[in-house]
C-alpha cells in the first residue's frame, strides 16, 4: 500500500478508537500529525488486543509479533501491516526510543490475564509505561525531550490512566477483570464479587474516590508544568483537557454507567484548551 494508504488507514483507526487523541492531532503541523496517528494507532492495536481473543496465548502472541517487529527481527512483516509500517517511519523520522514501545506492549500483557491488580503503586506503574509514554512520545515528536516534558508526562499518564479505568469498569466487570488496585479494595472493605456483580455500594464508592483523587492531583501536577515547557510541547497534552472534563463528570456518576463524551463535545473541548492557557501561551 502507498504511505498515502498507510496514513489515512491509521488516522481512520484513531478516529474510531481513540477519537480524544485523533481530535488533538487535527491541531499540530502534518508532519507531526502524522507520527501521532501512527504511534496511536499501533497503541489502539495493542491496548485492544484483549477485544480480539478467548484465551490469552494468542494475545501472547501478537504482543510478541510487535516485540519482534520492533527489534528488527520482522520488518519484513511491516509490509503486510499499514499499522507497522507508519510506525517504523515514526520510529526512524522522529528517533523513538524502542525500548519506550516494547515497555507498553509488556504493560498490556496484563490485559490479556484476569490476575487482578495487586496494589496502587503497580497501577501507577501501569499508567506510566502506557498513558504517559504516550504523552512522552507525542511530546518528542512535537520536538521536544527533556526531562521536564518526561515529568509533565507521567503526572498526565497517570491522570489519564486512572480516569480510563474508572470509565473501564462496566466492561472488565463482564469480564470479571479487576484493575482497581488491590490495596484500595482491601482498604475500604470492597468486595470483587460485589464489583463483578455491578453493585455500586458503599465500599466501591470510596476506592472510586480515592482514585479520583489521585487522579485530580496528577492532573494538576502536569497542567502547572504546561506554562514551563516549550510551546510545541504543550499541544501534546491536549488530551488532558478531556480528562479534565471527564474527571468532573464522574463525580456523582453511577460507576456503572459512566459518562461518555460525544465526538463534537471531544472537539469542542479539545478546541477551546487548543487556544488557551495552558496548553498555549
Amino acid at each position: 500500500m502507498s504511505a498515502p494508504d498507510n496514513q489515512s488507514f491509521c488516522a481512520d483507526l484513531v478516529r474510531a478508537r481513540d477519537f480524544t487523541t485523533y481530535a488533538a492531532s487535527l491541531f499540530v503541523p502534518a508532519p507531526v500529525r502524522r507520527g501521532w496517528l501512527a504511534v496511536a494507532a499501533f497503541n489502539a492495536e495493542v491496548a485492544h488486543v484483549r477485544d480480539h481473543i478467548s484465551q490469552p496465548l494468542p494475545g501472547e502472541i501478537r504482543l510478541q509479533w510487535w516485540r519482534d517487529l520492533l527489534s528488527g527481527e520482522r520488518r519484513g512483516d511491516a509490509e503486510g501491516s499499514l499499522v507497522a509500517a507508519e510506525l517504523l517511519r515514526a520510529v526512524a523520522t522522529h528517533d523513538l526510543p524502542v525500548d519506550t514501545l516494547v515497555r507498553l506492549i509488556d504493560a498490556h500483557v496484563f490485559d490479556v490475564y484476569d490476575d487482578p491488580m495487586p496494589d496502587m503503586a503497580a497501577l501507577e506503574a501501569h499508567c506510566r509505561d502506557t498513558a504517559a509514554a504516550l504523552y512522552a512520545l507525542r511530546a518528542r515528536i512535537a520536538g521536544v525531550w527533556s526531562d521536564d516534558a518526561a515529568r509533565a508526562a507521567e503526572h498526565a499518564g497517570i491522570a489519564d490512566g486512572l480516569v480510563d479505568v474508572m470509565l473501564a469498569l462496566p466492561r472488565h466487570a463482564v469480564r470479571r477483570q479487576l484493575y482497581l488496585p488491590g490495596d484500595l479494595i482491601s482498604v475500604h472493605g470492597a468486595a470483587a464479587e460485589n464489583i463483578f456483580s455491578r453493585e455500586a455500594d458503599a465500599p466501591l464508592q470510596a476506592v472510586l474516590a480515592h482514585l479520583r483523587g489521585e487522579a485530580r492531583t496528577q492532573m494538576d501536577a502536569a497542567l502547572a508544568m504546561l506554562p514551563g515547557l516549550p510551546p510545541p510541547a504543550r499541544a501534546a497534552f491536549l488530551p488532558l483537557a478531556m480528562t479534565r472534563r471527564t474527571l468532573a463528570q464522574l463525580e456523582g456518576a453511577d460507576p456503572f454507567a459512566p459518562p461518555q463524551a460525544s465526538r463534537l463535545a471531544t472537539l469542542w473541548t479539545t478546541w477551546r484548551a487548543a487556544s488557551a492557557p495552558p496548553f498555549r501561551a
